[in-house]
């Protein structure tokens, strides 16, 4: 009988990090996935671990999951790389903002450090002449989000986990789901499908914000530090039809990965010429030199984003096994693991170990 204690459907990042954590409580869990391991969002995502502090919510979750990914089974074999983090001030007025991140940090246990234009020009030698300072949070990382992605998967089948790939789930009730083959499972249904989360649940709204990534050859030590400018959240977090932000990380491939951008209500995956000029323009204000390498690949992926920016974390209103993790938009690896860790604390019935209510879905469920 197919009968489960668990049925994830999605093996996104959040995904197979929920059906990970449920295998690791002894729980007997299935993980439903119609195309790759990590293909949707988690494949369009740039892998940073990374705080982003103007939401206190966001922050809480950030936090608890940076620690957890201390932990993490093959941080090798997910080509994890603690290069750390420089928020790029341009001006004073951005410099100003240095000092209130370091504190909101402090708070939550992340200690960062100010830098003025000599020190910022020390530790990045390739970053334009003339920027005002910034902030440095050195032990952040980054990781490639597919092989994470697969690292949970494979322990997790350690465990017991049963994969059903290259199936999709047609109906959900409470109680159990219908995959498209006919076959039924019975048990609570976790959703972990991003953007496709309202074509099971319609009441809860998420939106597929479409953002590209440029690639590079190989150039190792050209930058040391993952780059981002002072002004990203508020393009990450702003309401524009199209923004872009400074975002250069570099891969422990010796590769350079360029970001970012955001355009909301578009649903065509091709690449738009017109914004990846906007964003390399952007990323060759802050470095310049970037203009002698070679980027060898463009893509596009959807993430997907609640009105609030806050990711929907528990139960969904008015059923008794139906739940729901999905909505990071692009903090969704960062969480990943904080957000399996809280949501198997509510599915058991314990206490998690940060205020569950601000990802709650009541907050917009009828």
């Amino acid at each position: 009988m197919n009968t489960f204690d668990l049925i994830v459907v999605g093996a996104g990042m959040v995904g197979v990090a929920c059906a990970d954590a449920a295998c690791a409580e002894g729980l007997k869990v299935a993980l439903i996935e119609p195309g790759p391991i990590g293909g949707g969002a988690t494949a369009a995502a740039m892998g940073h671990l990374v705080a982003m502090d103007e939401d206190p919510a966001e922050l809480a979750l950030a936090a608890y999951s940076l620690a957890l990914w201390e932990e993490f089974p093959s941080l090798e074999a997910a080509e994890f790389s603690r290069c750390g983090t420089i928020w790029v001030a341009r001006n004073d007025a951005e410099l100003a903002r240095v000092a209130p991140k370091i504190a909101r940090l402090a708070a939550a246990g992340i200690h960062a450090e100010a830098l003025d234009a000599a020190q910022l020009r020390e530790l990045e030698p390739q970053l334009a002449p003339g920027l005002a300072g910034g902030m440095r949070v050195a032990r952040e990382a980054v990781v490639y989000p597919p092989r994470a992605a697969r690292c949970l998967v494979e322990r997790a089948r350690l465990r017991g986990l049963r994969l059903f790939a290259g199936r999709h789930v047609v109906s959900c009730a409470d109680g159990g789901v219908v995959l498209d083959d006919g076959t039924r499972l019975r048990g609570p249904a976790l959703l972990a499908t991003g953007c496709a989360v309202p074509t099971l649940l319609p009441h809860l709204p998420v939106r597929p914000r479409k953002g590209h990534l440029v690639i590079t050859d190989r150039h190792p030590g050209w930058v040391h530090h993952q780059l981002l400018e002072l002004g990203y959240a508020d393009s990450a977090h702003g309401n524009a039809a199209s923004s872009v932000a400074f975002n250069v990380q570099p891969r422990p491939t010796g590769q350079l990965l360029i970001g970012s951008s955001r355009e909301e209500s578009v649903t065509d995956a091709a690449v738009s010429a017109p914004v990846v000029q906007r964003m390399l323009a952007r990323t060759l204000e802050y470095l310049p030199g970037l203009r002698a390498l070679r980027a060898i690949r463009v893509w596009t992926g959807f993430r997907p984003a609640t009105p609030d920016g806050r990711p929907y974390l528990g139960a969904v209103p008015g059923t008794r096994a139906l739940w729901v993790a999905a909505g990071h938009e692009g903090l969704g690896i960062t969480t990943a693991l904080g957000s399996a860790r809280l949501l198997m604390d509510l599915f058991l019935g314990r206490q998690p170990a940060i205020d569950p209510a601000p990802y709650s879905p009541a907050r917009v469920a009828p």
